[in-house]
């Protein structure tokens, strides 16, 4: 038996920015301080076994596990997909067993299953840079069957303490942006929990790549192009995510000048546009972004993450949301660092002319 080894990945929320990353557009995510802890023993089998708080009957699955969708597509239950992936990517060279837990709930939006990824990339031996850990989780996730985008594998690896992540996802390039001390971020789950397996999710990433045909990559075009789209569910997708990229862009002004009042404005128009143009929303969590946006304290809220359930966030003064009157669970997280900058494999961060950090390569 080899030593024990203990890897912990944070969640992520992102505070504006939803289905920008897979059309080349822009985001703002952090890292939180809720995570997933994956404790490693190696030892000479040619197995790998995983015992979860949550499933502990456990898996047990070949060193040797073919990176083939329709092998893993036959492994049950969901989540031994993506171990399975991730095995078959990394082919690590012994086996062993694992044991995971974790403080993020389940299929609430917050990235647990990109916080598993990250965690069990480290801990079978992958190492990088936070890019390199986040393409390996990317095609990991595809491979076990959703084809998502590198947001939320790159800031479980590559979050920065006290920061939002400013994400070009054409430029390749990540720049922090600094939390003001004024604002509370406060998530609420809506209670109703989805899985990006048999969610929409797939159906939108097709309509995007559909309207991109014509137009050009969504996260790249214009207000002006969306309206040469001819198909009205195309015109509302495309949309979104053109309004989306520049929200966002609105967003890291807003809170480099610390005007938490446009914050808020604007993550209750990004909730409306997910909510009407993109059709990813659902009452559970309109009724919860109204409830959050009319207490007192509270400048904005929206969905979080795919939508179709999960979490919404809220930007707020310190202590305005009484946490313990949501019975489906409330947290006030911080954002903080991700496993590869905790690690000091994340990127050097140089500052700009007024001690600012200056953007920087997401790849290191």
């Amino acid at each position: 038996m080899g030593p024990t080894r203990r890897i912990t990945a944070p969640g992520r929320v992102n505070l504006i920015g939803d289905h920008t990353d897979y059309n080349r557009g822009v985001a703002l995510p952090l890292a939180i301080d809720l995570g997933t802890t994956v404790e490693f023993t190696a030892n000479d089998s040619r197995h790998l076994t995983f015992f979860s708080t949550l499933y502990p009957e456990g898996i047990v699955l070949p060193r040797n596990l073919p990176l083939d969708p329709v092998v893993l597509g036959t492994l049950e239950p969901d989540w031994a997909r993506m171990v399975g992936s991730m095995i078959a990517i990394v082919r690590p060279e012994v086996g062993g067993v694992g044991r995971i837990g974790t403080t993020l709930p389940v299929g609430a939006g917050l990235s647990s299953s990109a916080a598993l990824m990250v965690a069990l990339a480290e801990i079978l031996g992958a190492t990088g840079s936070p890019r390199t850990i986040a393409t390996l989780v990317q095609q990991s996730e595809i491979f076990s069957g959703v084809p998502v985008g590198s947001m939320d594998p790159l800031v479980c690896a590559g979050g920065v303490a006290g920061h939002a992540l400013f994400m070009d996802f054409d430029r390749g390039t990540t720049e922090p942006v600094p939390i003001p001390e004024e604002a509370e971020l406060v998530v609420v789950d809506s209670g109703v929990h989805r899985s990006l397996h048999t969610s929409a999710y797939a159906a939108r990433v097709a309509e995007c790549e559909a309207a991109a045909v014509t137009i050009g990559p969504l996260g790249l075009a214009e207000e002006a192009d969306v309206k040469g789209l001819r198909d009205p569910l195309l015109e509302r997708r495309a949309r979104h995510v053109v309004g989306e990229c520049a929200r966002v862009r609105q967003v890291v002004d807003a809170l480099r000048e610390v005007d938490l009042d446009e914050v808020g404005s604007l993550l209750v128009e990004s909730h409306r546009s997910l909510a009407t143009d993109f059709e990813v929303s659902i009452p559970a969590l309109d009724e919860l972004v109204e409830r959050l946006v009319a207490t007192d304290g509270v400048y904005g809220a929206r969905l979080t993450g795919a939508g179709f359930g999960g979490c919404a966030v809220a930007v707020t003064r310190p202590g305005a949301v009484d946490l313990d009157s949501f019975p489906t669970g409330a947290w006030r997280v911080v954002p903080s660092d991700g496993t590869a900058v905790a690690a000091g494999r994340g990127v050097e961060l140089s500052g700009g002319p007024d001690g600012t950090p200056a953007a920087v390569a997401a790849d290191g």
